[in-house]
């Protein structure tokens, strides 16, 4: 048996391939964090709880209407981002003058209040959501088996994800984005409708969310908490990459991912706190995240 610094390749590989996954659904969360923070100055708590809608829209999608996993993954994150368009508005609006504590506070709130109320209907256990047909069973890659469906989450997240840099990054959606936040009054003076936009951003965030919790669906079992286990990891892995990158979200989901998965093979012990020690040397070294600009 192969050995890699006295661990089976086999084993070694496996784990890389679970921090590939895990760092897949940390680039998309930390993608959409990013979004509403860089665009909105918005502390998103409501996060969790806007992936965890992902997933129970697609759940609920297929035991109500008989809708495939295909279809649910174009509509649930559209459900997703619709609902937090109309939070946007009607509350959430209202607060971008105050103080970024109110805008928190109100979303930790929404957060609790969206939880609470699956329990309620659904309790707390998980239900199952089983992957579609076409990605099931694994591929012999030689030094292990890969399931079909973990390199399908890998090759949607990393494909999604570009694209959303893209967006932000290279069109004139996005410079328009960008100018908004920076001086909404210039931007609305040239017919831009800013408040408009800035809804839009917090449903694409929340949309970003939405998807990520339909990948997770099949992968992990759909859950009222599965949100609140894992926002504080995502907001660890946005403060190393920088408040408001999204090269940062994106580039330190993936790392991050690898990292905790190599650490539970070396160091089991240390696999669930080895983020949030990246995290903290990172802001002893570097304040402003890897690729944050300083203020």
């Amino acid at each position: 048996m192969t050995m890699i610094f006295g661990v089976p390749v086999q084993a070694l590989m496996g784990q890389l391939l679970v921090g590939l996954i895990n760092g897949s659904f940390y680039a998309l969360l930390s993608l959409g964090l990013a979004v509403i923070f860089g665009l909105l100055r918005v502390i998103n708590f409501a996060h969790g709880a806007q992936y965890m809608l992902g997933a129970f829209a697609a759940l609920l999608l297929l035991t109500v209407g008989g809708i495939n996993y295909w279809l649910a993954l174009l509509l649930a994150p559209v459900i997703v981002g619709v609902f937090a368009a109309l939070v946007e508005k009607t509350m959430l609006s209202r607060l971008y003058k105050l103080d970024p504590l109110y805008g928190l506070l109100f979303t930790f709130g929404l957060a609790l209040a969206i939880e609470g109320t699956f329990r309620y209907f659904f309790g707390a256990s998980g239900k199952p959501y089983a992957p579609p047909a076409q990605l099931t069973g694994a591929v012999n890659l030689g030094f292990m088996f890969l399931p079909i469906y973990r390199g399908w989450v890998v090759v949607a997240s990393l494909a999604v994800c570009i694209a959303v840099w893209l967006l932000i990054e290279k069109t004139k959606l996005g410079a328009y984005l960008r100018a908004a936040t920076e001086n909404p009054t210039l931007v609305q003076a040239f017919g831009v409708n800013v408040p408009l936009l800035l809804t839009l951003t917090y449903a694409l965030g929340a949309g970003l969310a939405g998807f990520a919790g339909v990948l997770a669906a099949p992968v992990y079992q759909v859950s009222p908490l599965m949100g609140s286990n894992l926002i504080i990891i995502v907001f660890a892995v946005v403060v190393v990459g920088g408040m408001g990158s999204i090269l940062g979200a994106i580039v330190t989901g993936y790392m991050l991912g690898v990292v905790e998965g190599l650490t539970k093979v070396f160091y089991p012990e240390a696999s669930n706190i080895v983020i949030f020690v990246i995290m903290a040397i990172v802001l002893i070294l570097r304040p402003a995240g890897l690729f944050g600009k300083d203020a």
